[in-house]
């Protein structure tokens, strides 16, 4: 435990480039268990301060770290159309309840090159009429493109909100095939 009685959790973190921008990666023993869009300098040092009073202890910068290159290796072979599901070791310590809950059938229940609306998510988790909670699960998903919360959609045919940003959340749904490749 640190002087603060957290249990404290190692945590390796590393910038990568990606189609969509910069993306932090960072990981825990248990898998990795933060990506942060948009890693330029001050979003990666916000994002590390908050890991780092969420998980405990200072978090450091490992690019070649063990815990990290699987990850690696699977976002490098997704954005070059190499492969469709993630098959990594994931920490869902930063989520908990019915975000985790969401977030988990996200993961194992809507496959590459698909959507959802957010209604149905919802009754899929045994919550009908949760639309505007999944909504806020989508929101604090501390594992975007790997938990794919650019799969979840409005009702209508919107594309909904993203915390990447819509541009992003249109250029992941074009990779997959969902949305055509923008013109510009």
């Amino acid at each position: 435990m640190n002087s603060q009685g957290h249990n404290e959790q190692r945590v390796v973190w590393t910038v990568v480039a990606t189609d969509i921008g910069p993306l932090l990666l960072a990981a825990t023993r248990d898998g990795l268990v933060n990506v942060v869009f948009h890693a330029t300098d001050p979003v990666r040092d916000k994002a590390l301060d908050r890991l780092g009073s969420r998980l405990g202890g200072e978090p450091v910068e490992a690019p070649d770290s063990p815990l990290l290159a699987e990850a690696i290796r699977q976002l490098r072979a997704y954005f070059a159309g190499e492969r469709q599901d993630f098959e990594l070791a994931l920490d869902w310590s930063l989520i908990s309840g019915f975000n985790r809950q969401v977030l988990r059938e996200l993961a194992s229940g809507v496959p590459f090159g698909t959507v959802v609306g957010y209604g149905d998510l919802a009754g899929r988790v045994g919550q009908p009429g949760g639309a505007q909670a999944v909504g806020v699960a989508m929101g604090s998903n501390p594992l975007p493109v790997v938990v794919p919360c650019h799969r979840v959609v409005e009702r209508d045919g919107g594309i909904g909100g993203f915390g990447g940003g819509l541009e992003t959340k249109r250029k992941l749904l074009a990779l997959e095939g969902v949305l055509p490749e923008p013109l510009f």
